[in-house]
């Protein structure tokens, strides 16, 4: 990792920006990563997620509001297939295809139907089949098995893609969207690759 680190976000221990890369501190059997912006993810080969950085939103998941400048194992968590970062927000797929969420939730980006703050993972209710996700700024995304695009969180730019500019603290489903296999989330827009290469886009331009 490399860059700023005044929150620990590096999790080389040492909170000092860095130029150039320094491994992360004790971080082994890592198989994907994930960047906020101030916080980090990875996910490891044995399906646990390990979170270091900032962590007054709870993005950390361990339960507190501690920074950790080196990684801790986020409890509860097993059989995860990937993982991604909003700014201040995570999320987590399992393989059996449920989504868990934890931090900030001005927005109702953790898709529990509140804008509470949440300092540990919980199961976004009544979404299953899962097979890809995505964090926006204050947006979560995902992919279902069906190709089928649902979104949660803000709205102001129109980025879950419903046809309203309305934010969700639970998911809604993507208007005029089939054949996705991946979404990415921006700023205040978000994007979806289709199984035939085709790209489309949603939100502020």
């Amino acid at each position: 990792a490399w860059g700023r680190d005044g929150e620990g976000q590096l999790g080389d221990e040492n909170a000092h920006n860095e130029a150039s890369p320094v491994q992360v501190h004790s971080l082994t059997g890592a198989v994907q990563v994930a960047a906020g912006e101030f916080h980090s993810l990875a996910l490891k080969s044995d399906g646990t997620v390990w979170a270091w950085g900032y962590n007054y939103y709870g993005q950390l998941g361990n339960g507190t509001r501690d920074n950790k400048s080196k990684p801790i194992l986020v409890p509860g968590l097993t059989g995860v297939v990937q993982v991604a970062c909003g700014a201040s927000h995570s999320l987590a797929l399992k393989s059996d295809g449920t989504v868990w969420t934890w931090g900030r939730n001005i927005r109702g980006q953790l898709g529990d139907g509140t804008t509470t703050d949440r300092y540990s993972p919980l199961q976004v209710a009544n979404l299953t089949s899962v097979v890809s996700l995505a964090g926006g700024v204050f947006t979560s995304l995902v992919v279902k098995s069906d190709g089928t695009v649902w979104g949660w969180g803000d709205n102001s730019g129109g980025q879950l893609g419903d046809g309203t500019y309305t934010s969700h603290s639970t998911p809604i489903q993507s208007s005029n969207l089939s054949g996705v296999v991946q979404v990415a989330g921006g700023f205040y827009h978000s994007l979806a690759l289709k199984s035939d290469g085709t790209v489309a886009g949603t939100g502020y331009n």
